[in-house]
């Protein structure tokens, strides 16, 4: 990769942050290109040049969010063991919601107003890719690899669940009498909610030392 390549790849990804930051506190309707520019510290022009407008980047910021959280689960194929798959895929999206709760927040909020900017992206992309991750499970249930149930509420299940400790972050720390939550929080959800939805499917959930 040449310097100019690379200089526009930081470029591109100190603003996605910027914007991912913006977006999560003040909302699609509330943030501005300024203010995203100047949290990025650079001129608005530069933001328009790689996004040519602010529903384009707020698109960006949300498919971004959409692929880190289901890219583990997107590279799983029929040879895999089901039980490793959706036990990482649980303890990565925790850790996920953790760690980057703000945009969680901002896909909740998108979808409960109707999902007025990511509509198309919601049909054309992540419903085939939904369709081929309820396929996959149905395969390992057909294969008996894992119990027989409705594969769609399986990922629904996951999404909701891990999803949560973003979205009702403040009334988990409240509930909790903490501040945060922490790396033994991490490992204590993680072992709770994968062992629950795992046991449900029929699967254990395997050792860690095999991840």
């Amino acid at each position: 990769m040449s310097k100019r390549q690379n200089h526009r790849e930081e470029v591109f990804v100190k603003i996605l942050e910027a914007a991912e930051t913006e977006f999560g506190l003040k909302g699609y309707n509330g943030a501005s290109l300024q203010h995203i520019a100047e949290r990025a510290g650079l001129p608005k022009p530069n933001i328009i040049y790689y996004f040519q407008s602010k529903a384009n980047l707020y698109k960006q910021v949300l498919d971004q969010t959409l692929t880190g959280w289901n890219d583990l689960f997107d590279r799983a194929t029929l040879d895999d063991d089901p039980a490793y798959v959706l036990d990482s895929f649980i303890r990565v999206k925790l850790k996920q919601s953790f760690e980057k709760g703000g945009t969680s927040r901002l896909f909740a909020m998108e979808v409960i107003g109707g999902a007025l900017h990511i509509g198309d992206y919601l049909k054309e992309e992540l419903r085939p890719w939904f369709k081929s991750r309820t396929e996959l499970l149905q395969g390992w249930m057909d294969a008996g690899k894992m119990r027989s149930c409705d594969p769609a509420s399986v990922i629904y299940m996951i999404w909701a669940t891990t999803q949560h400790y973003a979205d009702f972050e403040a009334q988990v720390l409240a509930l909790s009498g903490i501040e945060s939550l922490g790396d033994e929080d991490l490992k204590r959800i993680g072992d709770t909610v994968s062992g629950i939805i795992l046991a449900g499917c029929g699967l254990q959930p395997p050792k860690m030392d095999s991840h």
